[in-house]
């Protein structure tokens, strides 16, 4: 049988990954797919070094559209990433009748729902599990693997660069400027690492995931975002102290909100209990978290971004696609999961209406009764203790710093409370206010 031919869009990093996995496994991804693919055509601006690394026997060009136009290419892979042009080729990839495959996060989070109809209306299929968690086949477990449970909820550390600080952190001892500076020196970070830090890696990945666990459309401008920029050392030690971790997370869950139910979609720092197995991820590693109704918890782990494991998902996808290639299209797996005619309304959640517990440090006054009236702030509000510490002042030391770590409460109580708390003269400082979920 002919082989699939292939298009790339982008021979970068992932792209050359992605070139040198399919030649070098050929063989065996042939027994799999049931006939070869190849790539056959390149595009890349820098046609040289593209040449350099393809060698004879695939075409090399400058335009991405002259790969698009060639009527022999069954595939185009699009490794370009950001949101203009790459969405520009994709959408006419798709109007080409081209089936498209994508490493981009970013794309798919802002306009998936507008590229997902595209493909369903064409008839062609767009696959992307390389866009969330690298080498992990997420995106296949909960689009396939899951598909007869209920999600209930999904945790994951899904940026190894956010992953890595915290764990130097940690170890470590450092501030978050410090750690940053030899993640940047070590080539974990980037030069401009902003996405990562503030956390809009991480959110493109968990909009995604909500909208085929959910079934909903895909709504990153709805997720509340926080990076780890303000983390303090001391945070981290005082979490240790316990029995927690702080971690970056992606969180998205399902709640019941009276006879209705929304969305909770976030990513921010987060105090883990340390026993948990997603608190040990140390490093640049990647894990999610899954809950579902009828397998329980389920938890995915390995290297969340890098040449080949990522160029695993690519290829991967290649595969997929090769075995579904002249199959009904009212008969695959849908992108997100669900029928495109099924897609629920449920919202996605304000921050506000956020059910968490919290860690609370307070910088306060060392003297009588400063601790009577926090604690009494939050018995007014509703809001009970689960822990308490409280770090001895030296000799001579005026301050001191108080540890809350509160059990669940809507996240706008929690606001109107620390408001109060904050307004007292004896609160000397800002008060450090970090979620906490004890995902069981």
């Amino acid at each position: 049988m002919k082989p699939i031919q292939v298009g790339l869009l982008g021979i970068g990093i992932v792209g050359k990954g992605s070139f040198e996995v399919l030649l070098r496994n050929q063989e065996e991804i042939k027994r799999r797919a049931g006939r070869g693919i190849v790539i056959t055509m390149v595009a890349d601006l820098d046609v040289d070094r593209a040449r350099a690394i393809v060698g004879d026997g695939v075409e090399v060009v400058s335009d991405a559209r002259a790969v698009i136009a060639n009527p022999e290419i069954d595939i185009v892979i699009e490794l370009i990433g950001g949101y203009g042009i790459a969405r520009a080729l994709v959408m006419e990839a798709i109007a080409a009748g081209k089936h498209v495959v994508t490493a981009n996060k970013a794309l798919l989070a802002v306009h998936g729902t507008e590229i997902f109809e595209a493909a369903h209306a064409k008839g062609v299929m767009v696959a992307f599990e390389a866009a969330v968690a690298g080498g992990i086949p997420i995106i296949k477990a909960l689009r396939e693997g899951l598909t007869a449970n209920r999600i209930d909820w999904i945790a994951g550390i899904i940026n190894g660069t956010t992953n890595f600080i915290l764990s130097e952190m940690r170890d470590k001892g450092l501030d978050f400027a410090a750690v940053l500076k030899d993640a940047q020196r070590l080539g974990y970070a980037e030069a401009d690492p902003t996405f990562d830090i503030e956390g809009v890696d991480a959110a493109h990945k968990v909009t995604l995931m909500s909208a085929i666990a959910f079934g909903i459309p895909v709504q990153f401008d709805k997720a509340h975002v926080e990076g780890i920029t303000s983390l303090q050392a001391a945070d981290i030690t005082y979490a240790e102290q316990l029995g927690y971790r702080i971690k970056l997370l992606g969180i998205t869950r399902r709640r019941v909100i009276g006879e209705g139910a929304g969305i909770e979609l976030r990513v921010h720092p987060t105090l883990v209990p340390a026993k948990r197995l997603i608190a040990n991820v140390e490093g640049a590693m990647n894990a999610v978290v899954v809950q579902g109704d009828a397998v329980g918890t389920t938890l995915y782990y390995g290297k969340g971004a890098g040449s080949e494991p990522t160029a695993s998902a690519v290829v991967a996808d290649l595969v997929d696609i090769t075995r579904l290639h002249t199959a009904d299209p009212h008969h695959r797996v849908p992108h997100l999961a669900f029928q495109p005619g099924e897609l629920a309304a449920t919202p996605i959640l304000p921050i506000d209406d956020v059910v968490t517990a919290f860690y609370l440090r307070l910088q306060v006054a060392d003297q009588a009764g400063v601790l009577a009236r926090i604690t009494g702030i939050l018995a007014e509000a509703d809001i009970s203790i689960d822990a308490l510490l409280q770090r001895e002042s030296g000799e001579g030391e005026k301050q001191t710093d108080v540890i809350i770590l509160t059990h669940e409460t809507v996240e706008g109580r929690m606001n109107r409370a620390l408001a109060q708390m904050q307004a007292l003269p004896t609160v000397l400082a800002p008060i450090v206010r970090i979620r906490k979920e004890e995902l069981n």
